[in-house]
C-alpha cells in the first residue's frame, strides 16, 4: 500500500467517466493496479476507486490537483487522493475491555495492518499494560459526574497532538458529543454487538441468552451524531445453540468484534469507503 496511489471518485453518472479516468491516469505514466467502479441506479451516482503504481507517475501532491480539476470539473467530481506515504495515524479509545485492542496492536505489529498507533486513550486503567508492552503511549482520562465536556476537550487536544487520521473505538463505553464527533467526519469508527436496537443496556447477552438467539454479530460503522446509525462498513454473524451458555455468547461475540472492527480498519486505512447517503460503497 505505501507504493501505490488511490484516488476516490464519486459524482452523478454519466457516460465517458472510465474512459476519461483511466486515459488520463496512463498520459501521465501511470500504470493501473487495479479500478473498481459502482452505480447506483436509485440515486444516480457513480463511485470509483482507482489504485495506481507510484513509481513512474509523473504527477505528485502539488501537481496532481492542478491537472486533475478540468477533468474532475466536466464531471462535477467529489474526489480525494492518498498517495499511501505516511501511512495513516490511528488512535485508539478503549474502555475496560481490552480484546479488540489487544487485536489491533497485534495486528499493526505483524505487519497486517499498515498504520501507526502513536497513542491510546482510556477512561478506565485496565487496559494500560496492553498498551505499554505494545510500545503505545497509554493516556488515562476518567469520565466523572460533571466532567464530560472538559473529559472531552481535553481528549481532542490529545489526538490533535499526536495529528491522528483516523479514531477507532474500540469498545469505548462513551457515547461522543455532536461537537467531538464533528472533528473528525467519518473518521471515528465504532464496533459493538448487533443485538441493538432489540437488547439495549448493560446487558445484552443475558437477554439474548434469555430469549434463546440463534445468531449473534458484531457490526462496524462510522460515528455520527445520531447514536449508533452512522454508515455502516463491516458485519459478521455466527450462529448460536441451545447449547451455548451466556459465557460462550460472550466469546463468541468477542471473536466477532474483533474481526470485524480490524476489517473496518483496514479498509478505511486502505482508502476503500466512499460514503453517500448514510451509506458506505465498501471496494474490497
Amino acid at each position: 500500500m505505501r507504493n501505490t496511489i488511490r484516488l476516490l471518485i464519486s459524482c452523478r453518472d454519466a457516460r465517458g467517466i472510465v474512459a476519461a479516468v483511466t486515459t488520463f491516469v496512463a498520459e501521465q505514466g501511470g500504470n493501473l493496479l487495479d479500478a473498481d467502479q459502482h452505480t447506483d441506479l436509485d440515486h444516480g451516482e457513480f463511485f470509483m476507486r482507482v489504485a495506481i503504481e507510484r513509481a513512474g507517475f509523473v504527477l505528485t501532491p502539488d501537481t496532481f490537483g492542478p491537472a486533475w480539476q478540468p477533468l474532475a470539473g466536466r464531471f462535477d467530481m467529489q474526489w480525494s487522493i492518498h498517495w499511501g506515504q505516511p501511512v495513516k495515524r490511528v488512535a485508539i479509545l478503549v474502555s475496560k475491555q481490552g480484546h479488540c485492542l489487544s487485536d489491533l496492536l497485534w495486528r499493526r505489529r505483524s505487519g497486517e495492518l499498515d498504520v501507526e498507533i502513536p497513542i491510546v486513550i482510556s477512561n478506565h486503567p485496565d487496559t494500560a499494560d496492553i498498551a505499554r508492552e505494545a510500545g503505545v503511549p497509554f493516556e488515562l482520562r476518567p469520565v466523572m459526574p460533571g466532567t464530560k465536556a472538559g473529559q472531552e476537550r481535553e481528549v481532542l487536544a490529545l489526538l490533535a497532538a499526536a495529528q491522528v487520521d483516523v479514531v477507532v473505538l474500540a469498545r469505548y463505553m462513551q457515547v461522543l458529543s455532536p461537537e467531538f464527533v464533528r472533528h473528525y467526519p467519518h473518521r471515528i469508527i465504532n464496533i459493538h454487538h448487533s443485538f441493538l436496537p432489540a437488547f439495549a443496556g448493560g446487558a445484552p447477552y443475558r437477554q439474548a441468552y434469555e430469549r434463546g438467539v440463534k445468531m449473534i454479530g458484531a457490526t462496524s460503522h462510522y460515528v455520527t451524531e445520531q447514536l449508533d446509525a452512522g454508515p455502516i462498513i463491516a458485519q459478521d454473524a455466527a450462529p448460536t445453540s441451545h447449547r451455548d451458555t451466556i459465557a460462550d455468547l460472550i466469546r463468541k461475540g468477542r471473536d466477532l468484534e474483533r474481526m470485524v472492527l480490524a476489517r473496518a480498519v483496514r479498509l478505511h486505512v486502505e482508502d476503500r469507503i466512499l460514503v453517500s447517503q448514510n451509506k458506505t460503497v465498501v471496494f474490497e
